[in-house]
């Protein structure tokens, strides 16, 4: 069963990818995906590959659908066409290898494949192959990001105890910031610090990381939160994106915090060898 949780599909052709677009719509169908066909439906009227390529990347753009296949005789045209819109990540694919890496690093939203250049057994294993591959996250998720997405009037939220300030939350911060035109940070209270890492815990005060975070101009606004669920304050603030970082999912974060399915959720690495934790027990002596 392919990861794909959304099984909207919009399939479009020029005239030479009629019949192999027939073809891929059959075996969507008997898979549990609702294909929309947005045309053409016969190979005697010659058409132009841009009209269909606008037409499907601009409803990807747009958000009506998650997923597109587009064919014409070799997939070039298509690909440049497609990408020409903001939230498109269309990928030009005439192998298996390409299919798997396009979603698993690139997050390719759009598939577009060549009539001539492959046999339709072929070109039908690369599009199961691109739909059952998930977004590898992790490191992919920062370089996607850098040419994804229209940023401008976005509220970004992330969220942490930041009790002694380390590279690993610089990554995170910047990479949350990078998202959109605000950044809001929330930090958790010293009663909920010290329910979450113990009662020698915070080192530092709520008013001091909170003045620390906010000489950092990178960072719009700083929010003392006295929880340790993000659940709350996420409600209230209703932002657009919110940011963790971490090795989890987003499917996973968003079923463990509760949060609604219109606010979007990125993921970034953190880097190796840096946790608060370590570095008390550093300074402590202790390994």
């Amino acid at each position: 069963m392919p990861f794909i949780k959304d099984k909207i599909v919009v399939l479009g052709a020029d005239h030479n990818g009629v019949e192999l677009k027939a073809t891929i719509k059959a075996h969507l169908s008997e898979n549990g995906y609702s294909c929309i066909d947005i045309g053409p439906y016969d190979t005697q009227s010659k058409v132009d590959y841009v009209d269909y390529a606008m037409t499907l990347g601009k409803i990807i753009d747009s958000g009506e659908a998650g997923w597109g296949i587009l064919i014409c005789g070799t997939g070039v045209g298509m690909s440049m066409v497609a990408n020409r819109f903001t939230n498109v990540r269309a990928s030009l694919v005439h192998n298996l290898e390409t299919a798997a890496k396009s979603r698993e690093h690139n997050n390719a939203n759009i598939l577009c494949l060549g009539a001539w250049i492959n046999s339709p057994e072929l070109n039908l294993e690369i599009v199961k192959t691109w739909l059952s591959q998930q977004f590898g996250e992790g490191r992919h998720v920062p370089r996607v990001e850098k040419f994804s997405g229209d940023k401008a009037n976005k509220v970004i939220f992330t969220n942490g105890v930041f009790d002694i300030l380390h590279p690993g939350h610089i990554q995170v911060l910047k990479f949350a910031k990078s998202l959109g035109d605000k950044l809001i940070v929330g930090i958790n209270s010293d009663r909920a610090v010290k329910i979450l890492k113990g009662d020698d815990r915070p080192i530092n005060n709520q008013e001091d990381r909170k003045a620390l975070l906010e000489s950092l101009g990178f960072i719009d606004e700083v929010i003392i939160f006295d929880d340790v669920r993000t659940t709350n304050i996420v409600k209230t603030l209703k932002p657009d994106v919110v940011v963790k970082g971490g090795e989890r999912t987003p499917e996973e974060i968003r079923e463990i915090d509760n949060i609604p399915s219109e606010i979007e959720i990125k993921v970034c690495p953190i880097l190796a060898n840096f946790s608060t934790t370590n570095l008390i027990k550093k300074t402590q002596g202790k390994k």
